[in-house]
């Protein structure tokens, strides 16, 4: 193993659980992950590994049969499980933020209910916000959900759903009408459960099919049509309607940390791809890693990695001990979905023609860093978030 991304100060139980993954994606990710990328399969063997490894129970509590572990754990081992392949740790981050979202908000009759299967992975679950016509502008949401004499009835058309087949349990933002002033008091979560697969998956509820993208192959990406879904009223997050924004809005800012994480484990795999090809590969009588721009190249990319780890490591432990740490989240994300970019980049140029054949594991990298720059919040959204809270901070009284 080499120096880049380690961290201090971790317990016993944290290193020895780290270990576990790290050998888990030498052995089971890192051998299959561009053929079965390559060929868009979904990983079901190595999501069965995970369950047995218990990781998607890991951030769940043991008073619900998870193991109880903090962001800063669930974070790094995303980070290992990314460097082997992305699509793996796409696989238990929306899993883990609807567990989040039931453990910060749910009743305990809720988290009874799902929590224990969730940390087993009997019960999957997927983060639904976005729709067609809105990303970021949450406030756009279409979605709505009327009350009844039962509950609500539910009709709309939610996008990019992460686990959108192979979930059995969907967290889903829409309208409701609260009469409040404010168009994000009017939002509420509601747990929809399905049957996981494609078409007619509950009552009222379509999933269309996958959706076909550049990289983050493997992963089910989908559409989710409601037509009339009628969904009891304990079936609101908290039941407490007219709080879905604020929950969601408290998920994604984990999933930040997540995704800050996830763009880690890509850049570093980037940075070992690049420094074993440029020992390899020989110009003008000798190894490229000793003509001085490779070296150059490479001193930055290894620069970029452990700044980007650092910041990540940072939000993860402000969040563990309690403390606002949007602009930490906001902070880590955009750096490390940049600078993963800009080292598998040039990875990419290190590798020079092999870096655009297939048979290369960059050119896989390549395509999977950029969605680093869109989920969970694109760049922009991180800056405006950023400076809003910065002038919160520094304004002048």
């Amino acid at each position: 193993m080499g120096r880049l991304c380690q961290t201090d100060g971790l317990t016993e139980d944290q290193t020895e659980i780290l270990k576990a993954v790290r050998t888990f994606v030498e052995e089971k990710i890192l051998p299959v992950a561009t053929e079965l990328e390559h060929a868009d399969e979904y990983p079901q063997e190595i999501v069965d590994g995970l369950k047995e490894l218990g990781i998607f129970g890991l951030m769940i509590p043991e008073e619900y049969d998870g193991l109880g572990e903090s962001l800063l754990t669930y974070a790094l081992c995303v980070e290992e499980i990314a460097r082997g392949w992305m699509s793996v740790s796409g696989v238990i981050n929306t899993h883990f933020i609807v567990a989040y979202m039931l453990m910060r908000h749910g009743t305990e009759e809720q988290k009874q209910r799902y929590l224990p299967r969730m940390a087993t992975g009997e019960v999957r679950g997927a983060f639904s916000m976005s729709e067609p016509g809105l990303g970021s502008d949450v406030s756009a949401v279409k979605t709505k959900a009327l009350r009844t004499d039962e509950g609500y009835e539910v009709t709309g058309q939610k996008m990019w759903l992460t686990n959108g087949g192979t979930s059995t349990l969907v967290a889903l933002l829409a309208k409701t009408d609260e009469g409040a002033d404010s168009v994000y008091r009017n939002m509420t979560t509601f747990l929809v459960e399905k049957e996981p697969g494609f078409g007619e998956v509950a009552q009222g509820v379509t999933i269309p099919g996958k959706l076909d993208k550049m990289g983050y192959k493997g992963v089910d990406t989908t559409e989710m049509v409601l037509e009339g879904h009628r969904i009891a009223a304990d079936q609101v997050l908290g039941e407490a309607p007219g709080q879905g924004f604020y929950q969601m809005m408290d998920g994604v800012e984990v999933g930040r940390v997540n995704v800050a994480a996830r763009a880690c484990g890509i850049a570093n795999r980037a940075f070992e791809l690049g420094i074993a090809y440029a020992q390899q590969r020989e110009t003008f009588g000798k190894p490229i890693a000793q003509h001085q721009a490779i070296l150059f190249r490479l001193a930055e990319m290894a620069t970029k990695v452990e700044t980007a780890h650092a910041m990540m490591v940072r939000a993860a432990r402000m969040k563990d001990a309690g403390e606002r740490n949007d602009v930490e989240a906001g902070m880590a994300k955009l750096l490390a979905s940049e600078y993963c970019n800009e080292v598998v980049e040039a990875s990419f140029r290190i590798h020079g023609g092999y870096g655009y054949s297939r048979e290369y594991e960059i050119e896989r990298l390549y395509r999977e860093s950029a969605f680093m720059l869109i989920g969970e919040g694109t760049s922009d959204i991180q800056k405006m978030i950023i400076g809003r809270r910065l002038l919160e901070d520094y304004g002048l009284r």
